[in-house]
């Protein structure tokens, strides 16, 4: 028999490992926040948890202390909301204890427990509290020693904690997990419901979502029941609308191609419907179970209550407290209507949306109290459909429009068309949208690593009708929003979230001289707090009368951080000036010798990790650098590397500079400076001769000679007499800082041939990067170690003195880059 007394020897890792392979061997093993969770994989439900336990060395710890911080880590961390194990449990190096999950769940729903305690913290008030709460359910825990009870033990663990479909607890579907749950629905159960997927989202506008919105809410009540677009009768799906070209479907009901086997195992462990506190949340998130493609496309990005709330502020601020009953409101990109929560004349608000399902979410909703009129929302295609009725030419004879299929049918309510027929009137209509921001390119397609997203910004009326005006801009499906608002809305008002492109790209110029329009306000906040958007970027609400035609040429914004709270005002300049890569390819040297390669990419700040010096050319917006060139190349570098890009700056724009830069020798050493010693300097030499070391082999003490010594002829002003290089004399001047950057960067470079020497795969002519990686290493995947895993402390302290440097040199130039123009202030 095992002397378990050797265990309370062990620590917490080795002790948790001892007993998992003694008592837990046949199940699946992880541990995080919570120490021991115990699984069983299986193909449908993945990994079932059958035990969540503390683990505590040695024998000493308080029961009770144990399985109240595990409590509390399940409650605070949101475990619960979670599928839950069958026990909960408590061991250390003499014991285990188990508790059955089920007893704890009226503890989850105590309005009294706080659950931002700190778990480890036994002595705080809200610990304690919970404690007191647990103290009757811990006496009903089942303890087993393991010197007297091992055998006991083995056989309770294979009786109880066993995977049986009929044990499971249901678990309830909330707020917070009804989406994963409905990624697990895609894997298991859309694959067995008969029905054409590409056919039924093409042509008749379903999608999975509909059919899981219907296995969850079917049976909720009658009156939701009937605003989804397909519910669920036992054991077939029922469509409930509509929705052909010819008024009907070919047929009205669907089922299963299994039997609808793997529908009933799925849902066998989940409650439903949800709690009806959830009710409202799913239907008004549905836009989180709708396609990434579908989401570019129809624009359903969900607009964040805090930002809804600042965006009427802000349109109060723009247009008078009384707004609501002085101006109509139209959101023509309604999604599921979330952005017009709070407004509250009704009488006065129109929506619109592409997708019929949400139409009835929206009318749904109106029935749990939102403060709208059902006539006045509607489903319209904002760039396809025809805003007016307009009769054919036989009935215009006659004077009057009448339903005949000649005839065009807008699906506008007749109020608001009668609104956009009046002048007046529409000077009195607010555009208050959140657009679709897809556009047809992506990084991939400019690198050529893609293809377009078919469809987007392509497949439609407005583009057809606009491209031609506003061009390169017609590939976002926000700028095509805007120009049918602009030129067919004439005068009226817009209050609109989207990307800041349309103020100052290149893309957007055509754009900007047709957009004529006054700026009234506006702020801007971080791309990602809106859900299903990506990217460290700015979203603005900027306000505009379009009856005010002026050219704008600058818009002032607030930032504000994801807490809403304020960062800085920001003066964003429109300048239709030679941007800087066009000023940077007149340098391009197609004759002279290659001493590297200068990728470039777009002239703003989220560019800026395209920017690079490279040996090998991707042929992928490069420029070769050669003698003759490499002070303006190290100039466009540092000009592009100098302030470090963020969200607030991100589609700040640079420009071809004044000429001033042209005489400023210590400027240019700067930049070249820089450039040697900038992490984006990817010159190796295991890819070529390596024409970047700016030393002298003794100054560094390498012992074999450079195969290339012209950086440092460069820097020391030599001439470069050779028939690769030609004739070419220099006049580096390096000022103070850089001078400094150059004896850390000596220091840097003479380390590595101190240690690396004697190593195996040591590089005489090592560059800055080859360096990196002989110290830092690479993962699994290829990718270079962050250098905190470096094991050398010398060689990290020697990178921080380095990059010390490096950033100071970095700010005198930032100070250079706006006095030769090269950004707006």
């Amino acid at each position: 028999m095992l002397d378990f007394t050797k265990w309370l020897r062990l620590p917490e890792e080795p002790l948790k490992s001892a007993v998992k392979s003694e008592f837990f061997d046949d199940f699946d093993y992880t541990g995080d926040k919570i120490d021991f969770m115990l699984t069983k994989k299986t193909e449908l439900f993945g990994d079932v948890p059958l035990l969540w336990a503390e683990c505590k060395r040695g024998d000493k710890e308080n029961i009770e202390d144990s399985i109240t911080q595990l409590v509390a880590t399940i409650g605070k961390y949101g475990f619960n909301l979670t599928q839950t194990p069958q026990y909960i449990g408590v061991f250390d190096a003499s014991k285990f204890a188990f508790l059955p999950y089920g007893e704890l769940l009226e503890i989850f729903v105590r309005s009294d427990v706080d659950w931002t305690m700190t778990p480890s913290n036994h002595k705080s008030e809200k610990f304690q509290h919970l404690k007191t709460i647990l103290t009757p359910k811990i006496q009903k825990m089942m303890i087993f020693e393991f010197n007297k009870n091992a055998d006991e033990l083995r056989r309770f663990i294979a009786e109880n904690l066993k995977f049986d479909i009929s044990n499971i607890r249901k678990f309830q579907i909330t707020k917070n997990n009804f989406f994963h749950n409905y990624l697990k629905w895609l894997k298991f159960v859309k694959p067995t419901i008969s029905i054409n997927w590409n056919l039924a989202k093409s042509k008749f506008g379903i999608i999975d979502a509909d059919f899981y919105l219907a296995d969850l809410l079917s049976s909720a009540n009658t009156t939701l029941a009937q605003n989804l677009a397909i519910i669920l009768k036992i054991n077939r799906y029922e469509f409930m609308r509509n929705i052909d070209e010819m008024g009907a479907l070919s047929v009205k009901t669907t089922s299963f191609n299994d039997g609808g086997k793997a529908h009933e195992r799925f849902w066998a462990i989940y409650e439903r419907p949800p709690r009806e506190e959830f009710w409202e949340h799913i239907l008004e998130r549905r836009d989180m179970l709708v396609p990434q493609d579908i989401r570019e496309r129809k624009g359903a990005f969900f607009t964040p209550q805090i930002w809804v709330e600042k965006a009427q502020i802000c349109m109060a601020e723009s247009f008078g407290e009384n707004f609501q009953d002085e101006y109509y409101i139209w959101d023509c990109a309604a999604g599921t209507g979330n952005l017009l929560t709070g407004l509250t004349n009704k009488h006065n608000i129109f929506a619109s949306t592409i997708d019929n399902a949400d139409v009835a979410i929206i009318k749904e909703r109106i029935k749990n109290g939102a403060n709208l009129f059902e006539n006045q929302i509607f489903q319209f295609d904002f760039l396809n459909d025809a805003f007016f009725d307009e009769p054919c030419e036989k009935h215009a004879k006659k004077g009057f429009y009448a339903s005949c299929n000649l005839c065009v049918h807008s699906k506008i309510p007749p109020k608001l068309q009668e609104i956009l027929r009046d002048n007046e009137k529409r000077k009195k209509l607010i555009i208050f949208i959140n657009p679709p921001y897809a556009e047809a390119a992506s990084a991939s397609t400019v690198s050529k690593t893609g293809t377009n997203k078919p469809g987007v910004s392509t497949t439609n009326e407005a583009n057809t009708k606009f491209k031609p005006l506003i061009k390169r801009a017609a590939n976002e499906l926000f700028a095509l929003f805007f120009t049918r608002i602009y030129k067919e809305i004439d005068g009226c008002k817009l209050a609109t979230f989207s990307k800041l492109k349309y103020i100052n790209s290149q893309n957007f110029k055509d754009f900007r001289q047709m957009f004529l329009a006054r700026f009234l306000g506006g702020f801007a906040i971080l791309a990602n707090t809106f859900d299903n958007v990506k990217g460290n970027f700015p979203i603005g609400f900027l306000v505009w009368d379009l009856d005010t035609k002026t050219k704008f040429r600058r818009v002032n914004l607030q930032f504000f951080d994801a807490k809403n709270k304020f960062v800085q005002n920001k003066k964003i300049y429109v300048r239709e000036k030679k941007p800087i890569n066009s000023w940077y390819s007149s340098f391009y040297d197609k004759k002279g010798y290659v001493v590297g390669i200068m990728n470039t990419r777009g002239n703003d700040f989220q560019n800026q990790n395209y920017i690079r010096i490279s040996s090998l050319d991707n042929n992928n917006h490069t420029n070769a650098i050669t003698p003759s060139n490499l002070l303006a190349s190290c100039v466009y570098f540092a000009v592009r590397h100098a302030i470090k890009a963020d969200w607030i700056n991100d589609r700040d724009q640079f420009f071809a500079p004044n000429k001033n830069w042209q005489k400023d020798d210590e400027f240019k050493s700067d930049c070249l400076a820089f450039t040697l010693f900038h992490g984006q300097n990817r010159i190796s030499c295991k890819e070529g001769t390596n024409h970047f070391i700016p030393f002298s082999e003794d100054e560094v003490g390498c012992k074999s000679a450079f195969e290339s010594d012209f950086m440092f002829r460069f820097i020391n002003g030599k001439h470069c007499q050779s028939d690769l290089f030609g004739t070419q004399s220099t006049n580096v001047k390096f000022g103070t800082h850089a001078s400094e950057l150059f004896v850390a960067g000596r220091e840097f470079f003479s380390y590595y041939h101190e240690v690396a020497k004697c190593e195996h795969g040591y590089l005489p002519n090592a560059s800055l990067y080859d360096i990196r990686e002989f110290f830092q290493g690479r993962d699994k995947t290829g990718k270079m170690n962050a250098p905190q895993k470096s094991s050398d402390e010398r060689y990290k302290e020697l990178l921080v003195a380095l990059q010390t440097n490096l950033n100071s040199l970095a700010k005198k130039i930032e100070g250079k880059i706006y006095e030769y123009e090269f950004l707006d202030e």
